[in-house]
């Protein structure tokens, strides 16, 4: 399978970019760290905006940089979505994605004018200027003209850092469909976990210039010698599919490795694939699977690991559940009464399960 390979270093003044990764060509990459880590000076070098002292970067056998050698940023085959959506004040929307589309011969257009307008659903905007669009907009109408160009690749520079949290919420669907949809790679600059944990396939994790790890999504938010799994907000990412709907109760079941989840009822068709987000907080642990008890979805996992958390009343179990793997953020006291020991089997109770896609 082809995949994109990279290799940078470059220094600016107190600051040194020194990373490398392979990343998989299909699917939603995140370039995942804190506010100067690198994130954005990493993909200004995937799109020779920048000039690294050494660099190397090729999707599958197409070479983009090597050495000496460094294709102009206007020969390749590339969308970049800024965090400002940057579009032409004097043209209506149609012209601004037309300017995009006229870039690229009729033959080697991957991506139609009509395909680009539903996926971002943005037919009943064409003929509004910029100024008269939401923020949300007009993000929206900017990815558009970037897919227009019909790339090999497509860079997002934290797209919704800009907006309300009303844009925001209004904008992620709209990611996620282009992730379902298409099989353009996309790396994704972000350094909000929500949005990584919704879209995100795949993670390259940054610290200070330099690539701490990248792998799954799922194993990079459930390795406790990261910092993720530390996060107030730690989690794991686990794929599902829709099993069956429960009219009576108003509850959508889905199958995960290991188990069986609830959710409130969602309108899917049964055998969807979905993805889940289980909160480290949410997940309790019981030696035998309750008798009476609020708590719906309850199945049985393998302790991977205990380790202190952030809170020194609390600890991080890791735990394997049928090969995918979950956190669990519970007390001291409670490894104590339990008698918790790794390799021991357990019972993970989930208070809530969030649908995320």
């Amino acid at each position: 399978m082809s995949s994109i390979n990279a290799s940078f270093r470059l220094t600016r003044q107190s600051f040194v970019l020194d990373v490398a990764f392979n990343i998989p060509t299909r699917g939603v990459t995140a370039l995942f760290g804190s506010s100067g880590s690198g994130k954005t000076t990493l993909l200004r070098c995937i799109a020779g905006l920048e000039k690294p002292d050494q660099g190397y970067f090729a999707i599958g056998d197409h070479v983009w940089q090597k050495g000496q050698f460094s294709l102009p940023t206007h020969q390749r085959a590339l969308g970049y979505v800024f965090q400002d959506s940057n579009l032409f004040s004097h043209l209506t929307v149609e012209k601004n994605l037309h300017y995009g589309l006229k870039r690229i011969a009729p033959s080697a257009r991957k991506i139609l004018y009509d395909d680009a307008i539903r996926l971002l659903g943005i037919h009943q905007l064409t003929d509004r200027y910029p100024a008269e669009l939401s923020g949300g907009q007009r993000q929206r109408v900017a990815i558009a003209r970037a897919l227009l160009t019909s790339p090999d690749l497509l860079l997002m520079d934290e797209p919704l850092a800009s907006l309300d949290i009303k844009s925001r919420s209004e904008i992620l669907p709209y990611l996620e469909k282009l992730h379902l949809e298409l099989k353009i790679p996309i790396i994704y600059v972000s350094h909000s976990p929500d949005e990584v944990v919704r879209i995100a396939d795949h993670m390259v994790l940054m610290d200070h210039g330099k690539v701490l790890e990248e792998g799954p999504i799922n194993e990079l938010l459930t390795r406790t010698d990261l910092p993720l799994a530390h996060l107030d907000e730690s989690c794991a990412v686990v794929e599902g599919v829709v099993k069956e709907h429960d009219s009576h109760y108003h509850l959508t079941y889905l199958d995960i490795k290991g188990g069986q989840v609830a959710v409130s009822f969602r309108d899917l068709p049964i055998g969807h694939r979905v993805r889940v987000r289980i909160l480290a907080r949410d997940v309790s642990l019981a030696l035998q699977p309750g008798q009476k008890s609020s708590i719906t979805n309850v199945f049985p996992v393998r302790i991977e690991s205990i380790i202190p958390a952030s809170d020194p009343a609390k600890v991080l179990v890791k735990l394997d559940m049928g090969g995918e793997h979950l956190l669990s953020q519970i007390t001291h006291r409670s490894v104590d009464i339990l008698n918790l020991e790794v390799d021991q089997t357990i019972y993970a109770q989930v208070k809530s399960v969030a649908l995320m896609r």
